[in-house]
This record gives structure tokens, sequence and C-alpha cells, in this order.
């Protein structure tokens, strides 16, 4: 009986014990920041690695780029939250709550709307604090930061809609000279070689996704405005689109919808799909699929195998120019410790100086010593892309709002394109809808 009595005092003791282990534990003593991010979970393959140079794609590139800075660092810990792209109801919740992230991945064309409501700080001495030299940004990449006169971001890129080009098919349709496809310089010209393209290979000249991406119309449409020389926000209230340069994008992409020289009605994976399947000779898509495809182009046996090309987007009308967005860092106004805020500053510091190893992703880096680099001239087709960190444009640094316009104009001219809409009609409504949208905002 006393031996029962002993036994279950000390299990009740140990037990004891254990509930206030916990307590009794040695404190993390690193400084915590919390770095939000989209760009894909990938923790399966690169969860522990710190090897960036080994890494590929934009989740694997930078759950590494994290890694190796916590590994070095030994007195800080990054922690990560990783968000469905593009993750800004999630942060514009988390900013109503009070407890945003410390650092945040965001577009440049949403850093408006957070910075002309102060949700974000201006960075300029934050980066001067660490080291970061803004002069040697791209004209792209600090234009897409420069808001209201001041840097709200630190750039990691600039990403762009491009050509990828099957060289094979294009050989076939007899639109290669010299290894080099052979691009359009007008209108006519495009939709000539379209028309060669589908009549020497059955197949179509563009390959779109249309079903759930019509956001590309907006690119489109924004990069040959600008070629044109167009004004396409006159100010921060108004859209100009009932034009007749914009009628001329119109007409020319409803002739390539109208005569089958495009794909229609694919989604986004069925587009890529049918890219990688070699079922047609352009896809319209941004940087980011380069090293996807590249992959492609260098596994015998597969349709890209030798056969890929990507350039920027051939100049139609006067000026050499595109729409460009890319990607910044941005910090969240929130309450920091000395601690925290060094923290910070060495880990931008730390991304600045890692940004070739971004630039891996296809995106263009932000940097114009690492553009005129050997290294990244070395990587596959940026010589061809090199330009477009100097052609290339985002919207006025004034327009708020740039996600919903892109939906409600790619919305439109989607319609448009596919003839639910006359043209003169689907302009006018996407020119009112964005009206109203930006009348209304504080």
């Amino acid at each position: 009986m006393i031996g029962n009595l002993r036994l279950g005092m000390r299990c009740a003791a140990a037990a004891a014990w254990l509930l206030l282990a916990p307590a009794c534990a040695p404190k993390d003593a690193r400084t915590e920041i919390v770095l939000q991010r989209f760009f894909g979970e990938c923790g399966a393959t690169y969860g522990g690695k710190t090897d960036v140079a080994a890494a590929e794609g934009e989740c694997g590139i930078m759950t590494t780029l994290v890694n190796r800075f916590n590994a070095e660092n030994p007195d800080i810990r990054v922690k990560v939250n990783t968000v469905a792209w593009p993750g800004y109801d999630q942060l514009s919740a988390q900013l109503a709550a009070g407890d945003p992230p410390d650092i945040v991945t965001m577009h440049q064309s949403a850093i408006s709307d957070y910075a002309a409501r102060r949700l974000i700080e201006p960075m300029d001495a934050t980066l001067r604090q660490a080291g970061v030299d803004v002069a040697g940004f791209t004209p792209a990449a600090r234009q897409g930061v420069t808001k209201q006169g001041r840097i709200w971001g630190l750039p990691m890129d600039n990403w762009a809609m491009l050509f990828h080009v099957n060289t094979a098919l294009f050989a076939q349709a007899g639109l290669m000279r010299g290894g080099e496809a052979i691009l359009p310089t007008s209108p006519d010209e495009l939709l000539a070689q379209a028309r060669q393209f589908k009549a020497r290979t059955g197949k179509p000249y563009l390959i779109q996704s249309e079903a759930n991406e019509t956001a590309a119309y907006a690119r489109n449409l924004y990069t040959y405005l600008m070629g044109q020389g167009a004004v396409i926000f006159p100010d921060a209230k108004h859209i100009r689109l009932d034009t007749p340069e914009a009628r001329r994008v119109v007409a020319l992409f409803r002739t390539l919808n109208q005569e089958g020289l495009s794909t229609r009605n694919q989604d986004y994976s069925a587009a890529t799909a049918s890219f990688i399947r070699g079922d047609g000779g352009v896809y319209l898509v941004g940087t980011w699929m380069i090293g996807d495809f590249e992959k492609e182009a260098r596994t015998p046996g597969q349709p890209l195998y030798r056969s890929y090309a990507v350039y920027p987007y051939p100049q139609l009308y006067a000026r050499d120019a595109e729409f460009v967005d890319g990607h910044a860092w941005v910090l969240p106004v929130r309450a920091h410790t000395p601690a925290q805020r060094r923290a910070l500053v060495r880990l931008l510091k730390y991304m600045a100086d890692n940004d070739f190893e971004w630039s891996r992703t296809g995106h263009l880096p932000a940097y114009a010593s690492i553009i005129a680099s050997r290294r990244f001239q070395d990587l596959p087709h940026r010589r061809d892309l090199a330009r477009l960190t100097v052609i290339g444009s985002p919207l006025p640094s004034y327009v708020q709002r740039q996600f919903a316009i892109q939906d409600i104009v790619g919305d439109e001219l989607a319609s448009a394109i596919s003839g639910a809409k006359p043209t003169d009609q689907a302009l006018a409504d996407a020119e009112r809808r964005v009206d109203d949208l930006l009348f209304n905002l504080l």
C-alpha cells in the first residue's frame, strides 16, 4: 500500500516537472523577423537546403536564399510565412489587425495602393543604411519602386510578357534566318507571318491563355499603346482607352482570333502544355517560364529539344516599348525593436547582394551592374532580353488599383477580341468602369 502511494507521488512529481519544463527551457535569443512571400511552397524539396546556386525556380531559389541567410546569421531568425499568390487580401487583413509581417514581397504595381495610405514605409533612408545605392537600379526597376518622388521598396526584378518561340516550327514555316527567328515589324507583317505559319505547319501561330488569364490582354494592350506613344492614364482619376490607338490593337488580336491564327479558350495550364507539346509557334507568357522551357529544350526527345528561343515583344509601331512590372521587398508600417531594425537592414543588404541568383528565375535583375555582368549575359537568352530594362516602363506611379484595373481591361478586351461585344462598346465600357473605380478612391 505504502509502495503504491510512493510510486504515485513519484509519478505525479514527474508529470509536474514535464509541465514546467517548457517554461524553464532556455529562451531563443535570436532576433526574429517575419518575412511574408508568395512564389509557392517547396519545403519538401528545398526546406533544409542552403546551396542557392543549385536551386531552380522561384520557390526553390527564394527558399534557399532565406535558408542560407539564417545559416550565415545565427543571431537572426527569419520566420517565413508563405501566402497564396498574390497575398494582398491576407496582408490587408494583417494591417487592419495591427499585426503585419516585418517584410513582404509585393508587385511594384501594387506599391502605389499601400504607399498612398502610408501602410508601408518609405525606404530611402533604410536602403542608405543598408548600403544599397539606388542609382545602381535599372531604369525600369527604379521607376517601379518610386512613388511620389520617394523609394518605397527594394526592387527584386522586372518581369514582362515575352515571345516564347518554337524554332523548329518557325523553321518549318520559313521564319528563321541565320539561326534567329524572324519577328514581325508591323501589325500587317505579324498577320502575314501568322498566316504563312499556319499554312505551312497546320498549327496556330500564337498560343494564348485566355480562359482564366484575361490580364494578359491588358498587358498586351499596354505594351502596344506605349509603342504608339499613347497616353494611357492622363491623370490619377482617368484612363484613356476609347481611342484609335486602342482600336488598332484590338483589331489585330481580333483578326488573329477570327482566322484561327491563335489558340482559343485555353486556360493557363492548357496553354503552357500546348507550347511544351509543340502545338503552336509563339506562346505569349512572362519571364517566369524561361527556366521551365529551357529545361525542356535541354531534354532529348521533347518537342522543344534544341528548339526554343525567347524575345521581347516585337516592335510593331513607332516606339520600341514594353509594359513591365516587377517584384520588390517592402516594409509594412509597424513597431520594431532596434535589434529588429538592424536585422531588416542586414536582410535587405543580403537580398540586394544576391539579386543575380534571383535573376536565374528568368526575371530581369534590378541592378544595371548585373545586367552588364558576364555571368548574367552567359545565362540562356539573357542577351536578347536585357534591353527590356531600358525600354520597359510600368504604368505611371500615381495609378492606384492596378490589379483591379488590369482585370477590368482584360475582361472587356476578351469580350471585344472574341466578338462577344463590338470593339467600340468594349473600350468605352472599360474606360467607364475604370474611371468609376478611380473616382471613388479616397
